[in-house]
Order: structure tokens, then C-alpha cells, then sequence
């Protein structure tokens, strides 16, 4: 099956944004779904938003820690799934990843069959 691709991450002060990108050539983003996860150093992972597609208009969920900082969308043209992260905390420092499923029912990793291999998001000073 094919592996899911993350890009964006690096270095930012706090305050600061990022824009990650999950490149999902071989997927259908009309009709898979994608999620981005997050998982600090000795955490567990944790949404940070999810993406599905539905019959009248995509379906996002967001995750408590990000929620109103970050927005996820399609880019059909590059058939990716972007995450806009604003207002960057320190807190927000771990490795996001990107992981897609055919059926989504929860915004929750053990939801996703495959995953990307990760891009270092760190925000420091």
C-alpha cells in the first residue's frame, strides 16, 4: 500500500506558524480520510485534526490541544492535506503525522491503517 508523506516541519519561535503538508499520491481524497496526530517525547499520540469526505461537504474534526490555532483542507490539485498551524506554543513541539483510512469514525489513531513517517515540528525561543 502506499506510505503517506509529510513536509513542512522546523523550527519556529513561539507565536509563530507552520503550514505541514501530507502528500497521499495513490490515495483518494474523494474518498479516503486523513488525519494529522501529533506525539510529544515520552507521550502517547494525539489528534490534532481529521478530514473525511461525506456526500454534501467534507466532515473536520479537531483535536482539544490545537483547536482554533490550527485548520485542516484539502489541496486537490496536489491531492494533499494541509494543516495551518498559528499562534505556535513551545507545547506544540513533538512529530506530526499524517494517516490515512477508507472509513473514518473517529478522530483517534487506532482509526488509521497507514501512516507516514513523520515531519519534527519544534517552537522554541
Amino acid at each position: 500500500q502506499f506510505q503517506p508523506v509529510e513536509s513542512g516541519g522546523g523550527v519556529v519561535q513561539p507565536g509563530g506558524s507552520l503550514r505541514l503538508s501530507c502528500d497521499l499520491s495513490g490515495y483518494d481524497l474523494n474518498t479516503d480520510a486523513v488525519g494529522w496526530f501529533r506525539q510529544a517525547p515520552g507521550k502517547g499520540r494525539e489528534a490534532v485534526s481529521c478530514i473525511s469526505a461525506s456526500r454534501d461537504r467534507d466532515r473536520t474534526d479537531y483535536g482539544p490541544s490545537m483547536k482554533g490555532r490550527v485548520t485542516i483542507f484539502k489541496d486537490h490539485a496536489k491531492n494533499t492535506v494541509d494543516l495551518q498551524m498559528n499562534s505556535l506554543k513551545p507545547e506544540d513541539t513533538g512529530i506530526y503525522y499524517c494517516g490515512v483510512t477508507s472509513l473514518l469514525a473517529l478522530c483517534v489513531p487506532t482509526a488509521f491503517d497507514y501512516w507516514g513517517q513523520g515531519t519534527q515540528v519544534t517552537v522554541s525561543s
